[in-house]
């Protein structure tokens, strides 16, 4: 099967550039078309062929996320899967990002995913992913992704989907942090989707770091549930999970956080902004703090509400109409600068939610 032009094209709306050359895969309905790297240190292959070559990896499997979980997972652990297996080597600080993408071609297909990156010891890693639908067409995805950062690593995950109307989607992610490790997830869904479920966890050990935040605009008769949780085991851990959302039409949002401190001196901050712009429209702000240790300590801060008239009257009143008024003020709410998004990923990522916004 050949990477068709349609496919390249789409792709590109999520910030995966099949001409670029740097490591890449590239994944239609459960078939890997391009699996490479030319950075030596990273490996880059589906996880079908990564089983074959390294028998030991089925050790890695279901230790992040529960196979059990939920429907969901328990589909995807007895049914067909593939899915990219990322590694970096020992030491390695990879400057050019990762980039894969996962298309969904055949109408009402499951597409199952199993994603596995491991991130060894002292290694710092960027990965860029990218998951669409074939126009007019519907489907359900899951995918499963499971993280594993060794002592003294970093990962930065950004993950931009653009789904349509038809289509259901089931991330479950799972990431396990060794001592002074960080691991960031960046989340962006600007485009309609019939519903969208998903809460990252982490576990987070001695000294880690783990950064949860998302970027969501509503749109349609859009369902959108998406939060991010934490275990904070270790001593001295931390996570913050952030996220910012606009709710338009009849779209409804929940944002849900959970952290649960564990671990001596560990600190947690949940924060949820959201805006709503149609009078049918939901968000629901859902924060949970569970503290084990007296020694941990755990915030949140939350704000749910409309447009303030000051803001369109004054704008209006420099000659703009309320639609443009409008428009402008969402567009300054889903500021992406908000996210952990390195330097060299900041300009593409912005272009890429610049031109989704214009097209809302």
């Amino acid at each position: 099967m050949q990477v068709e032009r349609e496919m390249r094209k789409e792709a590109k709306k999520v910030g995966i550039d099949l001409e670029a050359n740097r490591p890449t895969y590239f994944q239609v309905d459960h078939d890997s078309l391009i699996q490479f790297s030319n950075v030596k240190g990273i490996e880059v292959l589906s996880t079908k062929e990564a089983l074959k070559k390294y028998p030991w990896l089925k050790t890695y499997f279901w230790r992040a996320v529960d196979r059990k979980k939920d429907e969901y997972t328990k589909y995807s652990s007895t049914h067909e899967f593939n899915g990219y297996f990322i590694r970096v080597k020992k030491n390695i600080k990879a400057s050019i990002p990762i980039q894969a993408c996962l298309y969904l071609k055949t109408n009402k297909l499951i597409q199952n995913v199993h994603n596995i990156i491991i991130a060894e010891e002292g290694s710092e890693l960027n990965i860029i992913t990218g998951c669409i639908i074939a126009r007019h067409k519907a489907g359900t995805h899951i995918g499963i992704s499971e993280f594993f950062l060794k002592r003294n690593s970093k990962v930065n995950f950004t993950m931009i989907h653009a789904w349509n109307e038809e289509t259901e989607v089931r991330p479950r992610t799972g990431a396990i942090l060794e001592e002074n490790s960080t691991f960031t997830s960046n989340y962006i869904l600007l485009t309609p989707t019939r519903s969208l479920q998903m809460m990252p966890k982490t576990v987070n050990k001695k000294n880690c770091k783990s950064y949860l935040k998302s970027l969501l605009l509503g749109r349609k008769n859009s369902f959108v549930d998406v939060g991010g949780e934490s275990i904070l085991k270790g001593r001295n851990s931390s996570s913050l999970i952030e996220s910012r959302m606009v709710a338009k039409e009849n779209s409804r949002i929940i944002s849900r956080g959970r952290i649960v401190a564990e671990g001596e001196n560990s600190k947690g901050h949940i924060e949820c902004r959201g805006l709503l712009v149609s009078k049918k429209a939901e968000i629901k702000a859902i924060p949970e703090l569970v503290s084990l240790n007296e020694k941990s300590e755990l915030t949140h801060e939350a704000s749910v509400g409309k447009i303030k008239d000051e803001e369109l009257w004054y704008l209006m009143s420099r000659g703009l109409n309320e639609e443009e008024a409008t428009r402008m003020i969402v567009n300054g709410f889903l500021n992406p600068e908000f996210l952990e998004i390195p330097d060299i990923l900041k300009v593409q990522i912005r272009k890429i939610i610049e031109e989704t916004k214009r097209k809302s």
